[in-house]
């Protein structure tokens, strides 16, 4: 072998590497976990006092009180949280509705929060036809648990 082709093939090697760090980085900056967490106003009374926490996207408060949803994108997997008011069928709807929007459930947990709430926990798989940003999935779930 001679000088030249020794330089060639490392040059075509260092090609070849830098290729795979692009294709590396790529599939790190896919990675990263998105989330949005969609709280209504709340009002919680304590010994005749008020209290009241307001949020939401807009930044302005409304009337109703529950759900509230959180949701999570790790590559195809969702995190849902839903903490909403204890009512019949709420769990079968909120099933129903997350494998209506392309979802995968792969496991759920149901807890109770006082005597008049729920907190879910949903975590899915995304099937092939989803294609949702995290907020358009917490605005689906919201109109669907109205």
């Amino acid at each position: 072998m001679d000088k030249a082709s020794v330089l060639g093939d490392a040059i075509k090697y260092l090609k070849q590497l830098q290729e795979r760090v692009k294709t590396l980085e790529e599939e790190t900056r896919k990675k990263t976990t998105e989330s949005v967490v969609f709280v209504k106003k709340s009002q919680v009374f304590l010994d005749g006092e008020n209290s009241s926490s307001d949020e939401n996207f807009s930044g302005s408060p409304l009337d109703e009180p529950l759900p509230e949803i959180e949701a999570r994108f790790s590559d195809k997997s969702v995190l849902i949280r839903i903490h909403c008011e204890k009512r019949k069928g709420v769990v079968e709807k909120l099933v129903a509705e997350v494998e209506g929007l392309h979802l995968t459930v792969i496991n759920s947990s149901v807890m109770t929060f006082g005597n008049s709430a729920l907190d879910v926990t949903v975590i899915a798989q995304m099937e092939v036809e989803f294609s949702m940003t995290v907020k358009d999935l917490v605005k689906k779930l919201h109109a669907g648990l109205k």
